[in-house]
Order: C-alpha cells, then structure tokens, then sequence
C-alpha cells in the first residue's frame, strides 16, 4: 500500500509545472555583472534579488527555460562578496541558466551588431525611450533616459544613463534611479543646486538633483534625488513625493517635471504635464512646491526655455512644447506662460519626447535638443535610439518667429569628404553616388533646382528620402512653403545610419527621422528623380562610428 501511495505522489509531484518545483536560488555575488537569458516565447514573471534580508530589486523578466533569444545583465557591484537570493515566480528553469561575469554576455560583439546604430546613441541591452535629465555639468553632457535593462520592449522603467565629452561618443554607465515604494521611475530633469536650496550639497560640492515621476497602478507622483558624485550615484529624498496632484486634476496622468533656476525671481520654475496640459509650479527648495497656473493644448514631456531672435540676446522670446514637438512662442513671468503664435510644428517622423540641455558652459549659449527616436531594431537585444543632438534656433521669416534645427557642429569631428561636385544632372550624381548606396553611414548633401517639374527627389533602394512637391507645397506628405515664395531651389542634409535616415531642410526650416528600409527587390540604390531638374552643391562625406576608440 505504501508503495502505491509513494508512486501515485512521485506521479502527481512529475506533472506539476515546472516552475513549482523550485522558485529560488542563492548565489555569492563574486563578479561584477550577472548575465540573464530572455526568451520572448516566455510570458513574463516577476523577479526577486534580497541581500542581508533587504529587498535590492524587483523587476519582470521573460526568463528563458529553453531556447535563448539573448542575454541581459544586471551590475551587482555594489553587493560584491555578499549572498545574494534570486527568487521567480516563472518556470524555475531559467535561474539554472544565470551566470556571473566580469563581462555582459556578447561583449565580444557590443556595438558591432548586424542593426546596431552607429552614429546615434543606444543603450547596450533593453529598451529606452524618453531622454530624461539632459544637463552638462563639470565637463561632461549627462543624458539620462527612460530604460528596461531587463527586456528590449517597454517596461521595469529605471533611469539609464550615459555621459559625453563631445555630444557625439557617449559611454553608457551604470543605471541611475531604481524603482521604489513609490513606483517606477518616469521622465524628468536634473538640476544643479549651486546655492544649496535643497540643503544636499556637501561642503564646496553642488549636488546633482533629479526631479522625476514615480509611476503606480493608483497614480503618478513627483519625487526627488540627488547625487553628489556626477551622477554615478543616488540618494532618494526621504520625504518623497514633493508633488502628488491626482486629487486636485481627478486623473493619474500628472507627470514629465522639467525643472529650471529662473533668476528675475530667484525661484525654481517645474514645467508639469497634467491631465490636458501643461502647469506651472514654483519652489525655493525643490523640496515644497506652489502651483502657479495651467497652460492647456499640449500631452506629456513638456520644455520651456528663452531663445534669442535672430541671435539677439537683447531679443528675446520663449518657447514651450510637448512631447510631439509642436510649439509656441511667448512670454514667461515665472508664474505663467502667455502665448504669442503657435503652435506649430518644425520637425516629424520617429522624433518624440524631446528635452533640452540645461547648465550649458558660460561660453555655449546654444540651446541643444536630444529626442527619442521611435525607431525598431529587429532581432537586437536593444531597442530604439537617440536622435542626433540638434541646436535650436528662433529665427524671423516670412510667417513669422519660427524655430529652426540643424546638427550640431559636433557631428563634423566624425565626417570625412568623399567628394564635391556642382550642377550636376540627376545621370551623373546617380553615377557618383551609386558606389555608397550600401554604406552603413553616409552623409549627403544637395540642393536640388526644378524647372520643367512640379515635384523632385531622392530615394534609396526606392525608400523615398526626400519627396518635394512643389505644386502642392509639401515635403514627403507634409506642408511645407519655403522662405523664398517663388523659390525653384530645396535643399537637403541628410544623415544615413544603419537603421535609421534624419533630414533637415533648408538649413534646419524643417526636419523629419524615420527607420531605414532594408533592401527589398529593388537594386537601383541612390537614385534623384524629377524632370530635367539640377543637382548643385552635392557633397557627401563618409562618417566614422561613433563606437571606435
């Protein structure tokens, strides 16, 4: 009988799922990274680190049983030589599959992938979205950014972050804001606290203080942190949140906080979307805020900042946007925006959730942009990229302030002239061009002058980078009337990366981004198109990757 019994549980214990058999494995941390295996047939589950009996992390992660789509990581230098207890509720299997290393798995190919951009930022695994936080300080441009380190679709939302000497060559550190009680973490803006408002800085030491959203099922609320080493790493504000308005707007969506010093009243100005726009708070500590007025018409990731006019800094006015990047232009009293024209837009395509540079160096009075850009990369274990930094300008023209964008000059340092050539017909520069038209990163420059045609372009492997419609006033499907009304002349700047195409228009008037198209059943290449028209002024230069050392 005791046999029976003994056979029919082995039996029962055999079906069970396997995920029920053992759920947690206990590891001393004894090298720098711990290398996960993702499976996107896997649903996912959450996951568990614990040291000395306290919580370090928790985050969803499709852990692979079987078959491995490819490894993410986790930096556990902080917890070196101490036991550490990973627990999943998913199938167990995958915990026998973890490993450590000195090494992310696939170092050996980092930033040589078959999609991995290569004149554009990307995080080495995961997803990211919104640049968050975007600031120079002390030598260095921080871009810190909306990221899933544990997955290259959106999710687990942490703070990445990532530095620059040049804007161009970034190196990706380790992440900077964690998920807490509170929720995960949401898009925002880091400050300098020159004046100690805060009570953070440390002796001659200015801290560096993050003003972000926290995300929950319930409600999205705004918290702070600061940093006292650059940013490399954070303390959290123990009397989080400082700002939670769910009750005040009846509505979760109460996020994105940009943040500014706004010296005619010597107070701290937060930019925050709620419910249907953008609101105005003011503090003198970062730490209690006073709302002040709500500007309606714009959705998510809000900027606010002064431009010169035509250059003149005796000339002023301020811009305001959204995430989609539509804007307008008028005054700022540090209570209250007051709109002047608008909103109109300069750029489109995968261009989303833009933020501004904020403690630009006394000598740099440029305002530089840095936008997430929606752009998929098949078969990778990152996903999405970084635009190219871009100056903004506020320049008159014929319909009045509107801003410009154009690379910033930066880009020159990783560009070489292949060659040059005026008034050309489109045979002849299709013939120059052809032997680039598989080049992994290109720049191309022209002008293109129509006589005969009422529209013109230039399309790769049939992909239409640039479609001028004349007759209609539209540049690839979008209105757009030059400066000149009676101009027979558009030209172009075109940045080509692997995965990805950026144009600017007449010196930055209007510029669009999307994904480059891989070669399908058309093997024409480079190709400008339209009738008996003229290429002038055609440049192309060959740019280096932005990985090479």
């Amino acid at each position: 009988m005791k046999q029976k019994i003994l056979f029919l549980l082995l039996c029962i214990f055999l079906l069970l799922p396997a995920q029920t058999v053992a759920r947690e494995i206990s590891l001393k941390v004894t090298k720098k990274y711990l290398n996960l295996p993702v499976s996107h047939r896997i649903e996912r589950a959450m996951m568990t680190f614990e040291a000395d009996g306290k919580i370090e992390r928790r985050f969803d992660i499709r852990l692979a049983s079987d078959e491995i789509d490819y490894w993410v990581f986790c930096d556990m230098s902080a917890l070196k030589n101490k036991m550490l207890k990973i627990s999943y509720n998913g199938d167990a299997k995958g915990l026998e599959k973890i490993s450590q290393s000195d090494e992310i798995a696939g170092q050996d190919s980092l930033y040589k992938e078959k999609n991995r951009p290569q004149l554009h930022f990307t995080s080495r695994r995961g997803w990211h979205n919104d640049p968050n936080g975007l600031i120079y300080y002390d030598g260095e441009y921080h871009l810190f950014y909306q990221h899933n380190p544990y997955e290259r679709d959106w999710g687990n939302m942490h703070w990445g972050h990532a530095v620059s000497k040049d804007l161009i060559h970034w190196q990706e550190l380790p992440l900077a804001l964690y998920p807490d009680e509170h929720g995960t973490v949401f898009s925002g803006t880091t400050v300098i606290d020159y004046n100690n408002t805060a009570g953070f800085n440390r002796g001659n030491t200015p801290a560096m203080i993050a003003v972000y959203t926290s995300d929950s099922p319930e409600k999205q609320v705004q918290c702070i942190a600061y940093s006292l080493d650059k940013g490399r790493t954070w303390t959290k504000y123990a009397g989080n949140p400082v700002i939670d308005s769910k009750e005040k707007w009846d509505t979760k969506d109460t996020r994105d906080p940009k943040v500014f010093w706004y010296d005619p009243n010597g107070k701290w100005i937060m930019v925050l979307n709620e419910r249907d726009g953008h609101s105005f708070y003011t503090s003198d500590n970062l730490k209690e805020w006073t709302f002040e007025s709500h500007l309606t018409g714009f959705w998510e990731c809000p900027d606010l900042f002064e431009l010169p006019v035509d250059g003149d800094r005796n000339n002023t006015r301020w811009v305001i946007y959204g995430a989609s990047g539509t804007y307008m232009t008028g005054d700022f009293d540090g209570k209250s925006f007051t709109p002047q024209a608008g909103k109109y837009y300069y750029t489109t395509g995968a261009f989303y959730a833009a933020q501004t540079i904020e403690n630009m160096p006394d000598t740099d009075h440029r305002r530089i942009q840095i936008a997430w850009g929606r752009i998929t990369h098949p078969a990778m274990p990152f996903n999405s990229l970084m635009l190219l930094p871009t100056e903004l300008t506020l320049r008159n023209t014929k319909d009045g302030l509107r801003l410009f964008a154009s690379p910033v000059k930066e880009i020159e340092e990783i560009q070489t002239l292949l060659f040059e050539k005026k008034r050309l017909s489109i045979e002849d520069a299709g013939e120059l061009l052809r032997p680039f038209a598989d080049d992994d990163c290109l720049r191309v420059q022209f002008s293109i002058k129509l006589s005969h045609a009422t529209d013109a372009g230039f399309n790769l492997y049939g992909q239409q980078l640039l479609k001028y419609d004349m007759n209609f006033n539209q540049v690839n499907g979008v209105f757009y009337s030059p400066q000149d009304m009676t101009s027979m002349i558009i030209t172009a700047d075109i940045i080509i990366d692997k995965t990805s195409v950026e144009v600017f228009i007449d010196g930055g008037a209007y510029s669009y981004s999307m994904m480059r198209k891989a070669q399908i059943g058309n093997n024409e290449g480079f190709r400008f198109w339209g009738n008996r028209i003229e290429i002038r002024n055609l440049k192309v230069y060959s740019m280096r990757s932005i990985w090479e050392k």
